[in-house]
């Protein structure tokens, strides 16, 4: 159901915590096309010049990330017949780069389903190892593999599971990582599965700031939220402004379904961006709760006065003439 709620801010306690209207949400009747057309999705904006993303590769990729997915001809059939999809959007899908920062259950599941899907190429960020209370919710683990890097997992059960995808992985913490704001300007859209502010307003702003569009995605308990902010749309401190900059991760608990409905929403968001497939959420916040099954979309407002996309817009303004 969509509603025309206009959401503007959110406590740091509160982020990506189910946002209760104030009117009674009233669903609106399902449209039920007579046809499947997919509609023609509008360009993006344009990302500053010469900044990552498929534009800044080579035309064809190289032959080893391709050899796996020539022997399996039929790979991507099911997806190929998708109305509106076809060999154009999986030709975008096999050129692009996603980068991935945080690799447990909701990362994981983003990881494993843009792989899937035939993204070409992952880059993963997570810094740590794997305990034992991860592998209720993360299905790129094994647990004989408790104590070892969590981020070379994930690499070892992609690679296994998509040989085709060229896997990139980084243990640290994203503070520790000189080569991020690169990273970000080279990927095609940046998903951010980390759990604390500061790591979400670094990617925020770096995405604001080379164009990079990001899929924001969150989870607690029983509820999830997705935000994607495209070049000119709503970002992270537009939606969530008052991020305490000594927040420390709360702990979370969490249902090991919840984290991956989260992955694959954002998963999905990712794919019809670069493919050019669908209607991308941008400028909405998606937020559900598996507990009575409440999925709600809101509208969401750009701040005038945000100190990342604020800025962003004004220098892409052209000036009055004089």
């Amino acid at each position: 159901m969509d509603n025309d709620m206009i959401v503007t801010s959110c406590e740091p306690e509160q982020a990506f915590a189910p946002v209760v209207p104030t009117v009674p949400v009233v669903p609106t009747a399902p449209v039920v096309p007579t046809a499947p057309v997919a509609p023609a999705r509008p360009a993006r904006p344009a990302r500053p010049a010469d900044v990552g993303g498929a534009a800044a590769r080579a035309e064809n990729a190289p032959p080893q990330q391709r050899t796996a997915r020539h022997d399996l001809p039929g790979l991507f059939d099911r997806q190929l017949g998708i109305p509106g999809f076809g060999p154009q959007a999986q030709e975008r899908l096999s050129r692009a780069t996603v980068l991935v920062a945080g690799i447990g259950g909701l990362g994981g599941a983003a990881a494993t389903y843009l792989a899937a899907a035939g993204v070409g190429r992952l880059v993963l960020v997570h810094p740590g190892v794997l305990e034992e209370p991860d592998l209720n919710r993360q299905t790129l683990m094994r647990p004989e593999w408790i104590g070892r890097s969590r981020v070379a997992c994930a690499e070892q059960t992609l690679r296994a599971h998509h040989p085709g995808v060229e896997i990139v992985g980084y243990d640290r913490e994203l503070a520790d990582l000189p080569e991020l704001g690169q990273l970000v300007a080279a990927a095609d859209v940046v998903v951010d599965a980390r759990h604390n502010f500061p790591d979400r307003y670094r990617l925020n702003d770096l995405c604001v700031a080379t164009g990079t569009p990001a899929v924001i995605a969150a989870m607690n308990a029983t509820e999830g939220n997705v935000l994607v902010v495209e070049p000119g749309t709503p970002c992270l401190r537009c939606v969530f402004s008052e991020g305490d900059p000594t927040w420390e991760p709360l702990g979370f608990t969490v249902l090991g379904a919840v984290s991956g409905l989260a992955g694959c929403l954002a998963a999905m968001e990712s794919i019809k961006i670069i493919a050019r497939f669908g209607e991308p959420a941008s400028g909405r916040l998606l937020q559900y709760d598996l507990w009575d099954m409440d999925f709600r979309s809101m509208r969401v407002r750009s701040d005038p006065t945000c100190p990342s996309c604020a800025r962003a817009r004004a220098r892409r303004q052209p000036e009055e003439p004089r």
